[in-house]
């Protein structure tokens, strides 16, 4: 028997008959993209602005990396809490608070005149920012809104990220070539707060909200009432994972999946390839390329899921990015050529399209609490990333090129593809309610 707490929202239980062409679930998915994409106009700029700060400050690209760095940490390890938040506020709520601090992030560094600054605007607040934007955010949607489709659902939620980058990278480059890196931060400020009103009045939490069963579930859901103890819970949620060998695995592989692409790639291909001679405007179009195949690549990363087993996608992912990456420092040169498209293509196609399969591990191994435990896996990859975007800014500052970087990378994803394989196949103890 089902029992509404006084604090849940009222259940609305559709009358019988009453049907809709198109499940209010792809509505809700579809503003869940658009504010991804919105989100992802940020991360779009750090690999842009290193070496305009470089010039305009004198501060080494060890510094600003260290920026780069506080980010990606928090965007990772604000995730967990921010799917414990959203139980308790709301998606929409959580969301569009999220989107104002990364306006303000963005728009306050137009002001900057020390590093330290620099540190908390394009640091702090923006990783808090994105952090609630992360796919921990992708996931709980997909969960609550889903029955059916969850690979492929996942997977165009993922792809989101590769959509904004595909979509301002090759605008904010053009703006801070003809214009400098301000412009490019107040653009990246307006798009974020352009989102807002989108999620405010399109975006629902439940599907109970509007009357509906979740797409593809057999019975109606009622809305479960606010969860509170957000913080504790998440906690509660993370020490009964790392009781277990499934999480370290699933840790460690997407940590090595954030350094190899987020802190890397991401970060440092655009000032390498200017190191060898290629424009920057050049160079980001090539990483917006890779933005527009990772869309492909995803999606199908998320049909595959649905069909194929996931620890040996992931097995396959991984490896193929390792060889891509120990064969990069020898395609690096001034201008385009055959090899280097061809990386990109391949590149692009492996960007992130681990994200499906392992979200499917963490659903399949963790149950009702997935979204969480995804959130903490999430974290391990920001971590990854935040390291590899610091220690190659430093990298490069002591030896004075990326080679080094690029082929420790891919041995790592060597090591990840093998770890993938030794993931268990049925799903771990149940974790320890949160009190």
């Amino acid at each position: 028997m089902t029992q509404t707490s006084p604090a849940a929202a009222p259940v609305e239980v559709p009358p019988a008959g009453r049907s809709s062409r198109v499940h209010r679930a792809w509505t809700v998915a579809a503003v869940t993209f658009v504010t991804i994409i919105g989100a992802a106009a940020f991360r779009s700029l750090p690999g842009l602005l290193i070496d305009p700060l470089n010039e305009d400050f004198g501060w080494s690209r060890g510094t600003i990396g260290a920026a780069v760095s506080i980010n990606l940490a928090l965007y990772g390890l604000t995730a967990p809490f921010a799917a414990a938040l959203m139980d308790r506020f709301g998606i929409r709520r959580v969301v569009a608070v999220a989107l104002c601090v990364i306006a303000a992030g963005s728009g306050l560094t137009v002001w900057m005149t020390a590093a330290w600054q620099l540190l908390l605007c394009w640091g702090l607040m923006v990783g808090l920012g994105t952090g609630a934007m992360a796919l921990a955010f992708a996931a709980t949607v997909t969960n609550r809104w889903f029955t059916e489709r969850r690979g492929l659902v996942s997977g165009i939620l993922t792809a989101a990220s590769a959509s904004g980058q595909l979509i301002f990278l090759p605008l904010l480059s053009w703006i801070v070539d003809r214009h400098g890196w301000r412009p490019a931060s107040v653009t990246v400020a307006l798009a974020a707060l352009a989102v807002v009103p989108f999620v405010w009045l399109l975006l629902r939490d439940h599907p109970a909200d509007v009357g509906q069963k979740p797409y593809g579930a057999a019975e109606f859901v009622p809305k479960p009432a606010p969860v509170t103890g957000a913080a504790r819970r998440t906690v509660s949620v993370l020490s009964g994972a790392v009781r277990t060998g499934t999480f370290w695995l699933l840790a460690g592989t997407f940590a090595i999946c954030g350094a190899s692409t987020n802190g890397l790639v991401q970060t440092h291909f655009v000032p390498a390839e200017h190191d060898h001679g290629m424009p920057i405007t050049t160079a980001a179009s090539l990483l917006a390329v890779i933005g527009v195949l990772d869309v492909v690549g995803t999606i199908a990363s998320g049909w595959f899921t649905d069909r194929y087993e996931p620890r040996r996608l992931l097995a396959v992912y991984y490896a193929l990015r390792g060889i891509s990456l120990v064969f990069l420092p020898m395609l690096l040169g001034p201008a385009v050529h055959p090899p280097m498209l061809f990386f990109i293509v391949f590149y692009g196609l492996d960007w992130v399209a681990t994200v499906p399969p392992t979200l499917a591990l963490c659903r399949e191994q963790f149950g009702e609490d997935s979204a969480i435990v995804f959130g903490w896996v999430l974290a391990s990859h920001q971590v990854g990333a935040a390291l590899v975007a610091f220690l190659g800014g430093v990298a490069r500052d002591v030896f004075g090129s990326y080679d080094l970087v690029w082929y420790a990378s891919g041995t790592l994803c060597a090591a990840a593809a093998l770890m993938s394989l030794v993931i268990r196949r049925t799903p771990a103890p149940r974790l320890p309610a949160a009190v």
